[in-house]
C-alpha cells in the first residue's frame, strides 16, 4: 500500500476548499437518510462536497473516481439536567415566541454530540487525521487543512433550511408608534380592575394610546373574546393603536395598530403608558397574549384530542412501512401527504421497485434531481431502515418502553426541491395539504412525461352537459381532474336545535355554552354535488344571446384510487376565511356507478360550435376586427387593441381580501369593469383553476418574447432535462416571456402542436427515454373501471385555519388503522373518520 502522504499527494489538485455559495451537504447522505449520527458515519466529497452514507460512498467513487472524503461520526452526549442548579448552567428558558432558531423561540438543535472528523481515501480506506497532516509537506497539510477546516465551518444545506427564521408572531414598527399624539386629558389608568368602557366586560380590554379609552377587543370566531368595541372606538375617532392590558410586563406588551391591520411593535412603549399614569417596570402579566390565545382557541374547537387520538394509550408500531416523518417546521402537511402517496402501487413501483436503477442514473448533483429525491424517500418510508425507536434522552439505559417516537427520516432535501421557486411551499409556514398534493403531482406530471405516470392512478376524465334552457341544445365537455371536491351542506345539519341553543348561549355570554359540532350526512354532500348547476348568464350559441343553462357533472372515467375534499374551508360574510367545524359521516365503501356519464342522448342536439363574441369594455378601442382566431404563440390573425383600463379600486378592494394581484385583475376583466360583486363572484368560481394567479393576457396581447430577446439558458436546460427539444423550449418561453415556471406550464398544455416539431439537440426521443416507449396517444390517458371503493386512508386537520394548526393522516395497512403523526407512528384505536379533509379511496375489485 502507497504511503498515505504521496497518495495524498497524488489527489490533491482534487481537492477544493470551500467558497461563500458552495453547497456543503454534511448532514445528510444525497441518496438515502444517513446521517453522521448513523452507523459508519457520513462521507463528504471534498470536491463536489455532496454527502454519502456507508452504502452509497464507494458507488460514488466508482462512478466518479473522486478519492477524497472527509468523515464525520457523531456521538451523542449524555443530557446534563437542566433543572440542577449546581451544575452551573442556567435551566433552559421556556420559549416565548411561536418561532423557530430565533431568540426566544424554539431551539433547533436540543442534542449536544461529539464529532469525530478525519480524511478518509478510497478505494483502501486510507485514514489522515489532523495529527497525521502535521508530518506531511507544506503543500499537502495546507491544502487539506483548508479544507476540513472549511467543510467544519461551512453552513450545511440542511441546517441553513433548518434555521431558515420561522417566526410565527413576527412583528414590524408601527409606522404610527414615532409620532403617536397622545391628548393631554387627565386620564389616568389604573393598575387592577380595568372594564370595557360600553359594556363592563372585564376581560380582553384594550387601551388606546391616543386618548386613553378603554374598550373591549374582538369576537373571536367561537363567539368568544370581545364586543368589538375598541375596533369601533378606533372607525369612529381614527386613533390606530391600542395596548392590551394585562400583557404589559418590563419587556413590553402586545399593541395593536388598527389603522395597519396587524401586530405591531411601539419602540416609544414606555413613553406612551407613562402618559396614562402607567409604570411599565412595575406591570405584571395577567392575561394571555395573543399568540396563546390563537393557541388556546385552535385547540378549543376540540378537534386535537379527539384526531390525535388523545387519552388513548396508542401502541407504537415500527418495520417497513409504518415509518415516521420529522417535523421540520410545519412541515406535518408534508409528511401527511407524502405517507398516502407511497402506500399507491403506482407510486411504489415507479420510485421504490426501481431505486437501484434510479440511483445508477442519478446526474452529478443526486440533490436537485427530482426523481432520485422522490425515491429516496419512498425507500426511506417503506424499507424499515429508520423505523426504529428514538432513543430516549432521559434514559440512558434503554430500559424505558418505546415512547412511539421514531428515528424517523427529516425529509429536508425533498421539501427544498419540491418547494423551490414556490411561494409557499419554500417556507416554513403552514399549508394546505390539498394544494400541496395537487403541487406534488403536477410536478410528477411534468417529470414522467414518457414513461410510466404515476399521478394516473388519480387522473379521471369529468364530462359536463350543459343545457340551453331556451333551445334545450347541449353542449359536451370533459376536462381531467385529480380529485372531488365535496361541498360542506351546513343547512342538511341533523342537529340543528344543539347548534342553535349552543349559538344563543354563545351570544349571551355563558362561557361555558359547550362547542357543538354540526353532524353532516355524507349523502346530502354528495346529493349537492350531483345537483344541476344554474347558470344565470350563459352566452347560446344557439339563440345567440345570453340565456338561463344548467350544468350537470359526471364522471367520464374512474380512477383506480379516488380523492375527496371536503371543502371545509371557506369565507364568512366578511370575506375572512374559516374553517367549518363538521362532522360528516363518511363511509367505509362507495359506489358511485349511478355518477357514469353518458354522452349526448338519442335524439339529442349540440349547441352549433360558434364563439362568443369578445368581451368588450367600454375601455378598450377596437381597431380593426377582433375575432377568434390563431393562437397564444402567433398572434397575427388578431387585430391590434389598445389594453383596456382595469378599475383600479375594484382590483384594490380585492387585494385586500388576501386574493394574488394577476387574479384580482383577471377577476375585473373577466367581468367588464362591472364592480366588486361580480368579480369577487368569478373569484369564487375559479379558485382552484390552475392559472388563477397566473398573469393576465388579454387577446391580441402578445405574452412571448421577440425572438431577438436572449432566453435564460439555465430555463432551457430545465426543461430539455425533462425530455423536450431545445427547439420545443424555445418556444415555450418565448410565449411565456421567459418565466419559466408559465414556459413548463404552456409547454404540457401544448403538447399536441409541439409533436409534430422534431426532437433534436439536447432533447431526448420517445426511444432514447425510458422505457422506449411509442409516443402516447392524443388526449390525456386515464385508467377506467368500475365505480366501487373502499376507504384507505384519510387526512385530517386541525386547527381554525389551512395557515395554522396540524395535520395527521390515518392509513389503512393489513385491516389495521394505524395513524401518522410525523415522528410517532402507532396503531390507530378510534380513527376519528368522520373528521377527516382529504378521503383517500382505492377501487374494489369485483
Amino acid at each position: 500500500m502507497a504511503d498515505v502522504g504521496e497518495v495524498l499527494m497524488s489527489v490533491l489538485s482534487t481537492i477544493r476548499v470551500p467558497k461563500p455559495g458552495d453547497r456543503v451537504h454534511k448532514d445528510e447522505c444525497a441518496l438515502s437518510f444517513s446521517s453522521p449520527e448513523s452507523e459508519g458515519g457520513l462521507y463528504v466529497c471534498m470536491n463536489s462536497f455532496l454527502g454519502f452514507g456507508r452504502q452509497y460512498v464507494e458507488r460514488h467513487h466508482a462512478r466518479t473516481g473522486q478519492r477524497a472524503y472527509f468523515h464525520i461520526t457523531r456521538t451523542r452526549k449524555a443530557k446534563e439536567d437542566d433543572s440542577n442548579s449546581g451544575s452551573g448552567h442556567p435551566p433552559k428558558k421556556k420559549p416565548t415566541r411561536l418561532a423557530i432558531g430565533i431568540e426566544g423561540g424554539f431551539d433547533v438543535e436540543q442534542e449536544l454530540y461529539e464529532e469525530d472528523y478525519k480524511v478518509v481515501i478510497l478505494p483502501d480506506r486510507q485514514e489522515v487525521t489532523s495529527d497525521d497532516l502535521a508530518t506531511m509537506p507544506d503543500v499537502v497539510r495546507e491544502r487539506v487543512s483548508l479544507s476540513m477546516a472549511g467543510i467544519m465551518s461551512a453552513d450545511s444545506v440542511s441546517h441553513a433550511l433548518q434555521v431558515q427564521q420561522w417566526d410565527g408572531e413576527l412583528r414590524q414598527e408601527s409606522r404610527h408608534a414615532p409620532e403617536l399624539k397622545q391628548l393631554d386629558n387627565g386620564v389616568k389608568i389604573p393598575p387592577s380592575g380595568w372594564r370595557c368602557e360600553v359594556c363592563d366586560l372585564q376581560e380582553n380590554i384594550w387601551m388606546n394610546l391616543t386618548d386613553g379609552k378603554m374598550m373591549c377587543g374582538r369576537r373571536y370566531f367561537d363567539g368568544s373574546g370581545g364586543n368589538n368595541h375598541a375596533l369601533l372606538h378606533f372607525q369612529q375617532t381614527g386613533f390606530p393603536i391600542a395596548v392590551k392590558l394585562g400583557t404589559i410586563t418590563p419587556d413590553g406588551g402586545d399593541v395593536y395598530s388598527y389603522d395597519e391591520d396587524d401586530m405591531v411593535l411601539d419602540s416609544k412603549l414606555p413613553e406612551h403608558l407613562a402618559h396614562f399614569g402607567i409604570n411599565m417596570m412595575t406591570m405584571e402579566k395577567t392575561e394571555r397574549t395573543m399568540t396563546e390565545l390563537e393557541i388556546a382557541v385552535n385547540q378549543r374547537v376540540g378537534e386535537w384530542e379527539v384526531i390525535q387520538e388523545s387519552g388513548t394509550t396508542l401502541r407504537p408500531m415500527f418495520g417497513p412501512g409504518v415509518t415516521g416523518m420529522k417535523n421540520l417546521g410545519n412541515s406535518c402537511y408534508l409528511n401527511s401527504v407524502m405517507q398516502v402517496l407511497f402506500t399507491v402501487p403506482d407510486f411504489q413501483q415507479k420510485y421504490v421497485s426501481n431505486i437501484d436503477k434510479i440511483i445508477d442514473d442519478a446526474p452529478s448533483d443526486p440533490t436537485q434531481d427530482f426523481k432520485t429525491q422522490v425515491a429516496k424517500l419512498g425507500y426511506g418510508l417503506l424499507s424499515g431502515d429508520y423505523s426504529k425507536p428514538a432513543p430516549d434522552p432521559a434514559d440512558e439505559t434503554g430500559a424505558s418502553e418505546p415512547r412511539g417516537d421514531q428515528i424517523g427520516i427529516a425529509p429536508r432535501m425533498f421539501k427544498a426541491l419540491v418547494g423551490r421557486g414556490h411561494p409557499e411551499f419554500s417556507t416554513n409556514r403552514q399549508q394546505d395539504a390539498q394544494e400541496f398534493l395537487l403541487h406534488f403531482i403536477n410536478m410528477v406530471e411534468r417529470n414522467c412525461r414518457t414513461g410510466s405516470n404515476p399521478s394516473e392512478a388519480f387522473r379521471f376524465l369529468v364530462e359536463e352537459r350543459i343545457v340551453c334552457q331556451q333551445s334545450q341544445k347541449a353542449k359536451y365537455t370533459q376536462r381531467v381532474d385529480y380529485m372531488v371536491q365535496l361541498p360542506v351542506q351546513m343547512d342538511q345539519a341533523t342537529n340543528t336545535e344543539e347548534l342553535q341553543e349552543a349559538e344563543r348561549r354563545r351570544e349571551e355570554g355563558d362561557s361555558s355554552a359547550p362547542t357543538v359540532r354540526a353532524q353532516i350526512p355524507f349523502t346530502a354532500c354528495m346529493a349537492a354535488l350531483n345537483e344541476p348547476e344554474v347558470l344565470t348568464d350563459f352566452w347560446s350559441s344557439a339563440v345567440q344571446s345570453k340565456t338561463t343553462a344548467t350544468k350537470t357533472t359526471r364522471f367520464a372515467s374512474f380512477p383506480d384510487h379516488l380523492v375527496i375534499q371536503i371543502k371545509k374551508f371557506t369565507f364568512g360574510l366578511d370575506w375572512v376565511p374559516k374553517k367549518l367545524d363538521v362532522s360528516i359521516d363518511v363511509p367505509d365503501t362507495l359506489d358511485l356507478s349511478a355518477l357514469r356519464a353518458t354522452g349526448q342522448q338519442p335524439g339529442e342536439e349540440l349547441l352549433p360550435e360558434v364563439a362568443p363574441p369578445p368581451l368588450m369594455t367600454p375601455d378598450v378601442e377596437v381597431k380593426g376586427i377582433l375575432g377568434f382566431h390563431g393562437n397564444e404563440e402567433d398572434d397575427s390573425l388578431y387585430s391590434p387593441l389598445l389594453s383596456p383600463v382595469l378599475d383600479d379600486s375594484t382590483v384594490s378592494q380585492l387585494c385586500e381580501m388576501g386574493f394574488p394581484l394577476e387574479a384580482c385583475r383577471k377577476a375585473v376583466y373577466y367581468t367588464g369593469n362591472t364592480g366588486i360583486d361580480a368579480a369577487m363572484n368569478w373569484i369564487m368560481g375559479h379558485m382552484d383553476d390552475a392559472d388563477f394567479a397566473s398573469p393576465l393576457v388579454m387577446p391580441g396581447c402578445s405574452s412571448g418574447t421577440t425572438p431577438t430577446e436572449s432566453l435564460s439558458e439555465e430555463h432551457l436546460a430545465t426543461i430539455v432535462s425533462m425530455g423536450f427539444s431545445r427547439e420545443q423550449a424555445t418556444k415555450a418561453l418565448r410565449a411565456t416571456s421567459n418565466v419559466l415556471d408559465r414556459a413548463v406550464d404552456w409547454i404540457f398544455s401544448h403538447l399536441d402542436d409541439l409533436e409534430s416539431m422534431d426532437v433534436s439537440e439536447g432533447g431526448r426521443s420517445a426511444a432514447e427515454s425510458e422505457g422506449g416507449r411509442e409516443p402516447p396517444p392524443p388526449g390525456p390517458r386515464v385508467k377506467d373501471g368500475p365505480g366501487k371503493y373502499e376507504l384507505f386512508a384519510f387526512i385530517s386537520h386541525m386547527g381554525t385555519s389551512t395557515m395554522c394548526g396540524h395535520y395527521v393522516c390515518h392509513i389503512k395497512k393489513d385491516h389495521q388503522w394505524v395513524i401518522f403523526n410525523d415522528q410517532k407512528v402507532c396503531a390507530s384505536e378510534k380513527p376519528p373518520k368522520d373528521l377527516g379533509y382529504l378521503y383517500f379511496y382505492r377501487r374494489v375489485s369485483e
